[in-house]
């Protein structure tokens, strides 16, 4: 009977070969930039003074991610960093161990996983060693794992939720180009903004500009809503947006409950 390696020795060479379709090329796909241009540090960090919710309004409700990507670990308090962005292949995490080494103290890594739910893309040891790291936190398209051990880090990872089915560790993947992130672009150096109602992200082309009008807006809002606390309030502009579009609205009281509908 001829054993399995003897078959081996036998087979001509080329059907010992990895085929050449699952060789990893370098360029696309498979490339790491170590920096990108920053934002000064007091402005990454006074985005922490506004909710997530009144961001995501100022930039017109299109910069806010997927709301199932959500705070699984970490304190209450909203967090604010420079995106170090991944992007890994299905099934890896390479790259996301890579990230240890590129991104800088405060910088939040953002990982683009396609939304993937077969398996975690990283776990407690990663997240301890983002934490020595001085790494701000994690926001994951996907989901991750070891979450019993990654609470008592005091580590925010925003993710879609937790998997037992841990990734392997051989690439592709991208470190620091731009990527999809729950239905959002997420350039690096990108600001992104994090807390218990969401994660926006804020383009760094308007970093600057929209931390002047979401100042303005705080202010002229705070009067809102005191008002609106203590019942002070009209809902006139109601009617007037339903006048523009001339909604039909009906008494009701005078209406025959089984006479046919009409219209």
């Amino acid at each position: 009977m001829t054993t399995a390696s003897e078959a081996r020795s036998e087979a001509p060479s080329a059907g010992r070969r990895v085929p050449d379709s699952a060789a990893i090329h370098p360029g696309p796909g498979f490339r790491i930039r170590e920096d990108f241009p920053r934002v000064d540090a007091i402005t990454v960090a006074a985005y922490r003074e506004f909710s997530t919710t009144d961001i995501s309004d100022m930039l017109n409700r299109l910069y806010a991610l997927d709301g199932e990507i959500r705070c699984l670990a970490g304190p209450p308090e909203s967090i604010s960093g420079l995106a170090c962005t991944v992007r890994v292949y299905l099934g890896d995490n390479l790259m996301v161990h890579k990230a240890l080494d590129i991104a800088k103290p405060g910088d939040i890594v953002v990982v683009a996983a396609a939304g993937s739910r077969a398996y975690a893309v990283l776990g407690d040891v990663i997240s301890t060693k983002a934490r020595h790291r001085g790494i701000a936190g994690y926001v994951v398209d996907g989901l991750i794992r070891d979450l019993p051990a990654i609470t008592p880090l005091d580590m925010p990872v925003y993710a879609r939720g937790t998997s037992a089915i841990g990734p392997l560790h051989r690439g592709p993947g991208e470190i620091n180009y731009p990527i999809a992130c729950g239905g959002v672009v997420v350039n690096p150096g990108d600001i992104v903004v994090a807390d218990q109602a969401g994660v926006v992200v804020v383009p760094q082309a308007v970093a600057h500009e929209l931390l002047e009008r979401l100042r303005r807006y705080l202010g002229t809002n705070r009067a809102y809503l005191t008002a609106v606390q203590q019942g002070e309030f009209s809902n006139a502009w109601v009617d007037e947006q339903l006048d523009a579009h001339a909604c039909p609205i009906e008494p009701g009281l005078d209406i025959d409950p089984n006479a046919p509908i009409t219209g």
